[in-house]
């Protein structure tokens, strides 16, 4: 069985220094530490932080601890976290990706001169909910093409768009489209500012996975379940590649993904260990 590998597959940068600064504040005896939901998005890695004693608490749970030291994860979170725990007196680590850092102060210099911010992205997703905690007045979340054609804005506000750093590229180039074209009162739209704030790994996964996809008898995308850049990935394999599956760990490989296949490809989300990458490359290999 011929396997390719993408280069670009498992942990990024902000992923990967998240979850070493909580690791390394195990080996410094810090105790107890909290993540403000799980530090990544990848169920093995939670599960042995768990058993060093690392406790995932949600926003609610800080009115309720005294001590110990609270992790902010990768995806970031918004104003009113960092008061509350300013308030509460509790010590943190703030591991937020520079590259969200850097839309948190986008969407509050341009709400504060008055545009509506408009976040390509899920309305759900941690991140997207850290982004829309620093913006100071109208912002509109949009993730369709559907949701794109229906919005209206309030009449006369400039927009200004940004997007969730791991959201689907030519996705977003769609919904910018949309508005570029769409009238509103007789009027264009007002569109101030588009960043594309989708980082760089995360673009570049996308294309080498799409690449890759388009290649193989059968494509295996390898990542948490509730992992959002994981979930955009295997949605681009599967378009380029039917015989594509959803994976997390070897157990998940059946002889029936690789029915009359002798190519394979493998990508992983950002939350994949090299280590869980290695183990299906060989599994791969070995079984089948």
């Amino acid at each position: 069985m011929k396997v390719k590998v993408a280069e670009t597959a498992g942990f990024c940068f902000g992923v990967k220094r998240a979850v070493d600064k909580v690791y390394q504040l195990i080996g410094e005896g810090v105790s107890p530490i909290y993540t403000l939901g799980p530090i990544i998005h990848n169920e093995e890695v939670v599960s042995d932080l768990a058993k060093k004693g690392v406790r995932v608490i949600s926003e609610a749970d800080l009115d309720h601890i005294e001590g110990g030291t609270v992790v902010i994860r990768s995806h970031g979170v918004g104003r009113a976290v960092y008061e509350k725990l300013e308030a509460a007196g509790l010590s943190y680590v703030d591991v937020t990706c520079p590259f969200v850092l850097k839309i948190h102060r986008i969407v509050e210099r341009e709400s504060r001169a008055g545009k509506h911010i408009v976040i390509f992205g899920d309305p759900s997703h941690p991140e997207v909910r850290g982004i829309c905690g620093w913006c100071e007045g109208n912002h509109t979340v949009l993730k369709s093409s559907e949701e794109a054609e229906n919005f209206s804005p309030e009449p006369g506000k400039a927009l200004c768009i940004v997007s969730q750093t791991t959201f689907n590229y030519n996705k977003f180039k769609e919904l910018v489209e949309i508005l570029r074209k769409k009238r509103y009162d007789n009027n264009v739209l007002n569109i101030s500012n588009i960043l594309n704030t989708i980082c760089n790994a995360t673009e570049e996964r996308q294309k080498e996975a799409k690449t890759i996809a388009g290649e193989v008898d059968t494509m295996l995308v390898i990542g948490g379940r509730h992992s959002s850049n994981t979930q955009k990935l295997f949605e681009i394999c599967k378009e380029e590649c039917g015989n594509t599956y959803y994976i997390q760990t070897p157990v998940d490989l059946d002889s029936e993904m690789f029915h009359r296949s002798s190519y394979v490809g493998i990508t992983a989300g950002a939350s994949t260990p090299k280590k869980i990458i290695e183990e299906v490359q060989e599994h791969v290999r070995i079984k089948f």
